[in-house]
């Protein structure tokens, strides 16, 4: 689990969101990390999120009645987001 700035990136999720674990089981592969090579690009942008000041975004999910479906976590919407204006995809 990585602690940054008041906020878990991995481990235990608030039940406002998604689980969000990059070492999640699938079914094949047996781990997600399994399918990018050491130097992809998704890696790399993974590896830039502890730095990444994401409270802004945490503060917009107050909603803590439990009711609702839950959200993606925005550490990976932010990776998703990042790593699409890398490759050139904006929508």
């Amino acid at each position: 689990m990585i602690e940054d700035r008041g906020f878990s990136i991995l481990g235990s999720v608030s039940k406002n969101f998604r689980t969000c674990d990059l070492d999640q089981p699938f079914l094949l592969p047996p781990s997600l990390q399994d399918w990018l090579p050491e130097n992809h690009l998704a890696r790399f942008i993974a590896e830039l999120m502890p730095g990444l000041d994401l409270s802004k975004i945490f503060g917009y999910y107050g909603r803590c009645d439990g009711r609702g479906k839950a959200a993606y976590h925005p550490v990976m919407m932010v990776r998703l987001l990042l790593y699409g204006y890398c490759v050139g995809v904006t929508s």
